[in-house]
C-alpha cells in the first residue's frame, strides 16, 4: 500500500511538471511572436511596451521567489558539504541559475527584443547587450530575492503568510491592470503609458531595456544615462548575490530561544503580544464563524444595490457608480461595532488574563482592515474605469478613508459602550435573540456618526466629480486627516471604556 501511494505520488509530481512546462512553452511562444509584432509598429509604440514589459519582468524575477515561498534548488548551504572552494561557489550558482526553464525562456523573450530594437535602426551590438543586461539583471536579481526569503522568512510558508502576500499583490496589481485595461488604445499605445515608460527607462527596472531606443530616438545624454544606470544595477546586482551567498557560507544562524509548534496558524504568524493574540483570534473568527462571513458578504451586495434606484431616476452612470464604494467603506468601518458580543463566552479570556484595552481595541481592527483594503482597492479600481476618469483616485481615497476610519473608530468605542445580542455561535446569522440591550444606540451612533463626520470629504469630493478641471486635493487630505484623528480618538475612548467595563462586559456576553 505505501508502495502503491508512492507511485501515485510520483505521477502526481510529473503530471504536474509536464503541464507547468507546456504552460511556460505555450506562454514563452506567445510573448515571442507578441514582442515580434511590434517590429510593424511604430518606435514610440515599441519602446514603450518593450521598456513596460521588460521593467515588470525584472520586478516579477526579484518578487516571485519572496511571495511562492518555493524551496531553492540552488541554496548555496545546500553544496557546503561537497567541499567546493567557497570563493567559487557563489559564481558557479550563478552562471548555473542561468540554466533552468525561467532562464531559458527569458532568453528567447530577450531574443526577440533584440530583434525589433535592430529593426528599428538600433546598432546591433547595444541591442545585444541591452539583451544580455536585462537577462543578467532579472535572473541574478531572482536568486537575491531567493537568498532573502530563505534569510528572512520562515523556510515553511504558512497559509495564513501566503494570504497577506495574495491580499499585497491584490491592492498593488489589480488596480494596476484595471487601470492599463480601461485606457483608450485604440491601435495604439496610450500618451500616458509613454510617460511612465519614459520614467522607467531611467531606473535601474527599464533601464537596460530603454537604452537602444534612446538611441535611435538620437537622445545620447538619455542613452548614455540609461547605460551607466543599467550596469550598475546588474553589478550591483551581482554584487548582492555574491554578499549573500557568502554569508550564507560562513555564518551560523543564532538559534532562537523560542519553541515553534506547528498549526498555530495566525498566532504563528503574529507577534506574540497581546495585541497578536487578540488579532489572531479575530482572524479566526472572522474566516470560519458563518456569522462574521455573512455580514462581510452582505457589504457590497448592499453597495451595488444603492445603484440601482440611482439610475432608474435618471441619475448618469458616472456619478451613480461612485456611490457604492462609499456605501461598502461606511458598513466595512461599521462591521466591528459590536464585535464583543460576538465573542460569546470566549471574551472571558481577555479579563481573565489582564489583556489591556489598547490591544483589544486594536486587534480586533485586524481582521476589518484585511478584508477591506483589498475589496475596497478592486472596486475602486472597477469604478474608475466604469466612470473613465482616473484623476478622481484621490478624491475616492480621501472619502473611503473618512469613512471607514472613521467607522472603525466609532466602533471601537461603540462595542464597549453599547453591546447588544446577537445570535450565539453555531446559530444561524439571522437568528434574532431575545433580549437586545442598547442595539439602536450601538448600530445608530456608529453609522451615523461615521457619515456625520465624512461630511467635510463628501463636499469637497462632489466639485472634482462633476468638474474635471476642480482640485481633488482638498478631498483628500480632509478625509485622511478627519479620518485619522477619529480613528486614533476613537481607539483611546474605546481603551478607557474597556478598562472600566471589563467585568461587566464579561457578564453581557455570558447572559445574553
Amino acid at each position: 500500500m505505501l508502495a502503491l501511494g508512492a507511485l501515485r505520488g510520483d505521477r502526481s509530481r510529473v503530471t504536474r511538471t509536464a503541464v507547468a512546462l507546456l504552460l511556460t512553452a505555450v506562454a514563452t511562444t506567445v510573448a515571442f511572436l507578441a514582442i515580434r509584432s511590434l517590429s510593424q509598429t511604430s518606435e514610440a509604440a515599441a519602446h514603450a511596451v518593450i521598456v513596460l514589459g521588460s521593467s515588470a519582468v525584472v520586478l516579477g524575477y526579484f518578487v516571485a521567489p519572496i511571495l511562492a515561498g518555493s524551496v531553492d534548488q540552488l541554496d548555496p548551504r545546500r553544496f557546503a558539504v561537497f567541499g567546493v572552494d567557497e570563493r567559487r561557489l557563489p559564481a558557479i550558482l550563478a552562471l548555473a541559475a542561468f540554466v533552468s526553464v525561467p532562464s531559458l525562456a527569458l532568453l528567447l523573450v530577450e531574443l526577440a527584443v533584440v530583434g525589433v530594437a535592430i529593426s528599428f535602426g538600433a546598432p546591433w551590438v547595444l541591442a545585444v547587450l541591452s539583451g544580455l543586461l536585462t537577462l543578467i539583471t532579472a535572473v541574478l536579481a531572482a536568486r537575491v530575492g531567493m537568498a532573502l526569503s530563505a534569510r528572512l522568512l520562515p523556510e515553511r510558508r504558512s497559509r495564513e503568510l501566503t494570504s497577506l502576500f495574495a491580499l499585497a499583490v491584490i491592492v498593488i496589481a489589480v488596480p494596476v491592470g484595471v487601470f492599463v485595461a480601461s485606457l483608450g488604445w485604440a491601435g495604439a499605445v496610450p500618451p500616458g503609458l509613454h510617460s511612465v515608460a519614459g520614467v522607467l527607462g531611467m531606473t535601474p527596472l527599464g533601464a537596460s531595456a530603454a537604452f537602444p531606443f534612446l538611441v535611435v530616438t538620437d537622445q545620447p545624454g538619455a542613452a548614455w544615462g540609461a547605460v551607466v544606470i543599467a550596469v550598475l544595477t546588474a553589478a550591483g546586482v551581482t554584487a548582492g548575490w555574491f554578499a549573500l551567498a557568502r554569508r550564507a557560507l560562513t555564518t551560523t544562524e543564532r538559534p532562537t530561544a523560542v519553541r515553534e509548534r506547528p498549526g498555530l496558524g495566525w498566532f504563528a504568524l503574529l507577534p506574540a503580544s497581546p495585541f497578536g493574540a487578540v488579532a489572531a483570534r479575530s482572524l479566526v473568527y472572522w474566516l470560519r464563524d458563518r456569522r462574521y462571513i455573512t455580514n462581510v458578504v452582505v457589504v457590497p451586495i448592499a453597495g451595488v444595490l444603492t445603484v440601482v434606484p440611482l439610475l432608474v431616476a435618471g441619475v448618469p452612470l458616472s456619478i451613480a457608480a461612485a456611490l457604492p464604494v462609499a456605501v461598502m467603506a461606511l458598513f466595512f468601518g461599521w462591521l466591528p461595532h459590536n464585535d464583543v458580543a460576538y465573542d460569546s463566552t470566549a471574551f472571558w479570556i481577555h479579563v481573565a488574563s489582564g489583556v489591556r484595552g489598547l490591544p483589544d481595541r486594536l486587534g480586533r481592527l485586524v481582521p476589518v482592515v484585511l478584508i477591506a483594503v483589498p475589496t475596497l482597492a478592486v472596486v475602486v479600481s472597477v469604478t474608475l474605469a466604469v466612470i473613465g476618469r482616473w484623476s478622481l483616485l484621490p478624491a475616492f481615497i480621501g472619502v473611503i478613508a473618512s469613512l471607514l476610519l472613521s467607522g472603525l473608530g466609532l466602533s471601537s468605542v461603540m462595542s464597549v459602550l453599547a453591546p447588544y445580542g446577537v445570535s450565539r455561535p453555531g446559530d444561524s446569522p439571522f437568528q434574532q435573540p431575545q433580549r437586545s440591550r442598547g442595539g439602536a444606540l450601538g448600530q445608530a451612533s456608529a453609522l451615523v456618526g461615521a457619515v456625520v463626520l465624512s461630511v467635510p470629504a463628501l463636499l469637497l469630493a462632489w466639485p472634482p466629480l462633476v468638474d474635471p478641471e476642480a482640485s481633488t486635493a482638498p478631498a483628500l487630505w480632509t478625509g485622511l486627516l478627519v479620518g485619522g484623528a477619529v480613528l486614533v480618538a476613537g481607539v483611546y475612548v474605546g481603551d478607557r471604556v474597556f478598562e472600566r467595563r471589563g467585568a461587566e462586559l464579561m457578564e453581557f456576553v455570558e447572559t445574553v
